[in-house]
């Protein structure tokens, strides 16, 4: 096992085998938790996290819209989708570990991300063993690269980022996950429904979890959290927040209406 946290989470980052990244992710919480790695130290995490060769990554929106109908396609194109979703959530959580590890973050900041980094990877492996039992695999489907460029346009700002990735990307998966669920109850696979409702109440505390940093670092700033949050995002989220939010969720997580509501009628 790496000597440090942030020499483990740069290990992770460049690993491209999706399953064997999503095992060295639990593997290094594991270590964490356990003492065997007890140091933070320093590491530069690469520009770009290792990938697989499949699935093949296009723009957004090039890549097709994916709808639940009576057959498994539907089924198989959403869990792809999300699988995907978590790879990415995997490599952002340790992203943040190791590109802000010098910035004289108490612990607890670091003890927060290894579990986001742990709870992304039993997802990502909780959907790739749901599509196997779907007769199909993470890399089947093409998918797009719009989650990494969030974490490239807030590399240098860790208030942006926490905004952005938490607070924006994370929070969108609490509006939009209930109704995935429906359809998945509908479409009678209640297996699949009860994978993204695992993977719905674990994002509640991440976005807990960049919402309590967020205000942390904020106030450390002698800033005002909800108005740095509307700045914050307005420069780096590119469109409007969408509603209907998922109030009673984003409120399960301490994220307050007036954090998000203003930016949905206003850029």
């Amino acid at each position: 096992m790496t000597a440090t946290l942030a020499q483990a989470a740069v290990a992770i980052l460049v690993t491209a085998d999706p399953v064997a990244k999503a095992r060295l992710s639990r593997e290094t919480a594991a270590a964490w938790r356990a003492g065997t790695i007890q140091e933070i130290g320093a590491a530069a995490p690469p520009d770009r996290p290792g990938r697989p060769e499949r699935p093949p990554l296009l723009p957004p929106n090039q890549v097709k819209k994916r709808k639940i109908g009576p057959g498994v396609a539907g089924r198989i194109a959403l869990l792809h989708a999300l699988a995907h979703i978590e790879l990415n959530a995997i490599d952002l959580a340790w992203d943040i570990v190791a590109r802000f590890c010098r910035h004289g973050l108490p612990r607890g900041f670091f003890d927060d991300w290894v579990i986001v980094g742990d709870d992304e990877a039993r997802h990502f492996l909780l959907l790739s063993d749901r599509l196997a039992e779907l007769g199909a695999a993470y890399g089947d489907l093409p998918a797009h690269d719009g989650l990494w460029e969030a974490s490239q346009t807030t590399a240098h700002d860790l208030l942006a980022r926490l905004a952005v990735v938490p607070l924006v990307l994370e929070a969108r998966g609490l509006d939009v996950t209930p109704a995935m669920i429906g359809k998945l109850l509908a479409a009678e696979d209640p297996k699949s429904a009860a994978a993204l409702q695992i993977i719905h109440d674990d994002e509640i505390t991440h976005v807990a979890t960049g919402r309590r940093w967020f205000e942390h670092l904020a106030q450390a700033h002698g800033l005002d959290p909800v108005p740095t949050y509307h700045a914050l995002v307005r420069r780096y989220f590119r469109g409007l927040l969408k509603p209907p939010f998922n109030k009673p969720s984003r409120d399960k997580a301490g994220f307050k209406a007036a954090y998000y509501e203003p930016l949905a009628v206003e850029k």
